[in-house]
């Protein structure tokens, strides 16, 4: 019995201070409720439990204790427990500990949990072997992942299972589970001192995982103690901030660059950018790179937010973004993080508007539902004879020969005249660009629109009084070159 409790006790903190029971569990109070699937697959075994849940996948970070609560499900139930590791198992040793569950089910009238971790790492064979002992009730199954199911399980094992989402634990609840450890029998006994700030040191360094930070305790617990075991009489070694930062001096982002963090993060950053906080976009920009993330991937996320965060008003920050992303790949890391940094700030920063990103959406729609119409003959190209022939081009007002610019004509389709899709907004540069647009459209669309010739046209007159032709307004810019049919010498359309 002694080498039972010394072999015990040499295994590492986290795994002697799992918990025994659900109620011993720290967080998950949502997951953990009266009447939650994992209250009710825990409960005895039994015939008469046909509506208690057979699949469950437990989807959290990690050390929030996704492989605890499988244990403790299986104890408290009275069930046999199987494991297997995603990483390592394969389809035979799925089928392997399937059988035996099934054997055990029919010879023993036992039921078993089958745990499977990282389930998002099993090919999609590896899952649909799993599909007819589940329908079946063969296993009560469990599985850990900390990728969303909805992407790395397969439809028809998700459609038969309960998604239970686990939350990283929260600073107060790490610290709970820091002083059970340091008080426990099981534990480190009493047999160190741990300074509040220490304790405040190893939960923030944990980020909300349990695991990390019962590790980190431990470490740190046996750089004061030797590893050796306290002498009758000698005093406790303390652990102070200083001991906690000597073994563990960076602390981990928890970040996966396949899974949800991945976009949770770049989601918050972009709409940091959005939202006109450099700080906030700042930090997500540096738990990024911290992480190990494409700057490349950063820098085109910052380009695609200039145009579509703050786009016209003022137009020049695409062009910071576009530099630096030039720059980003032609310098890497870690200078990189300066330009991202600079380019993060400018977006962040800068006056707002979706107007841009608005008009084209509204535009494409209209395209998807068909409203298109078709060009005006008065725009079509006429480089050739027979297209003048056609009415191609007959008509058109040259904008140049008209004051500032801007011709009375529609531009439009038939079909869509009067609709428009930019709208500027009052912020920055727009805001001078939608008091010229306004200008502007009362021209275009004035009931001068609707001639079918620009003044002057017939007698060589231009618009703004200087001395000019039609030809010299009426020639398509790809018109062929002279000699050819329809050839001419006139300037573009």
């Amino acid at each position: 019995m002694a080498d039972v409790a010394s072999d015990a006790m040499t295994r590492p903190l986290a795994v002697r201070m799992r918990p025994q029971t659900l109620d011993d569990v720290v967080g998950q109070e949502r997951a953990l409720a009266p009447g939650s699937p994992l209250r009710r697959v825990a409960q005895p075994a039994h015939a008469n439990s046909p509506t208690a849940p057979t699949s469950i996948i437990l989807f959290g970070p990690p050390g929030v204790g996704k492989t605890t609560l499988a244990y403790i499900v299986a104890r408290q139930s009275g069930r046999a427990f199987e494991e297997l590791s995603a990483v390592t198992s394969g389809v035979k040793d799925v089928r392997d500990v399937l059988k035996r569950a099934h054997d055990r089910l029919v010879s023993e009238g036992k039921e078993t949990v089958l745990f499977i971790d990282e389930v998002h790492r099993f090919s999609k064979s590896q899952q649909d072997a799993l599909l007819p002992s589940v329908e079946n009730r063969d296993v009560t199954f469990i599985a850990a992942t900390t990728e969303n199911p909805s992407f790395s399980v397969i439809s028809p094992l998700l459609s038969r299972s309960v998604v239970v989402k686990l939350d990283s634990l929260e600073p107060d609840q790490i610290r709970t589970v820091l002083e059970r450890a340091i008080h426990a029998p099981q534990g480190l006994a009493d047999e160190v001192r741990v300074q509040d700030d220490a304790l405040d040191e190893i939960v923030r360094m944990s980020g909300g995982d349990a695991r990390k930070a019962l590790t980190v305790l431990e470490a740190a617990a046996g750089a004061v103690t030797g590893d050796k075991a306290r002498r009758k009489g000698e005093r406790r070694g303390i652990v102070t901030a200083d001991v906690v930062s000597s073994v563990m001096d960076v602390a981990t982002v928890r970040y996966d660059k396949d899974g949800d963090q991945h976009y949770d993060v770049i989601s918050a950053f972009i709409k940091s950018m959005r939202g006109s906080d450099p700080d906030a976009a700042i930090h997500y920009l540096a738990q990024m790179l911290k992480a190990g993330e494409d700057p490349r991937f950063i820098a085109r996320r910052i380009m695609i937010a200039a145009s579509e965060e703050v786009g016209m008003a003022e137009p020049q920050i695409l062009q910071v973004a576009v530099a630096a992303a030039q720059a980003v790949d032609m310098v890497g890391m870690p200078e990189a993080r300066i330009i991202l940094a600079e380019a993060t700030i400018a977006v962040a920063t800068a006056p707002k508007s979706n107007a841009s990103y608005n008009a084209i959406n509204q535009a494409l729609a209209d395209i998807d539902a068909g409203r298109i119409g078709t060009v005006p003959l008065y725009l079509r190209n006429a480089p050739t004879k027979l297209m003048k022939q056609w009415g191609n081009h007959e008509g058109y007002r040259y904008a140049h020969d008209w004051p500032q610019a801007v011709a009375p004509q529609e531009y439009m389709p038939e079909e869509l005249r009067g609709t428009q899709y930019y709208t500027p907004t009052d912020r920055g540069y727009e805001r001078e660009v939608g008091r010229r647009l306004r200008a502007v459209r009362s021209i275009l669309h004035s009931e001068s629109s609707q001639q079918s010739q620009p003044r002057g046209e017939q007698t060589g007159e231009r618009a703004d009084g200087r001395p000019g032709g039609a030809s010299e307004r009426t020639k398509p810019d790809d018109a062929p070159a002279s000699g050819e049919e329809g050839g001419g010498a006139s300037p573009g359309e």
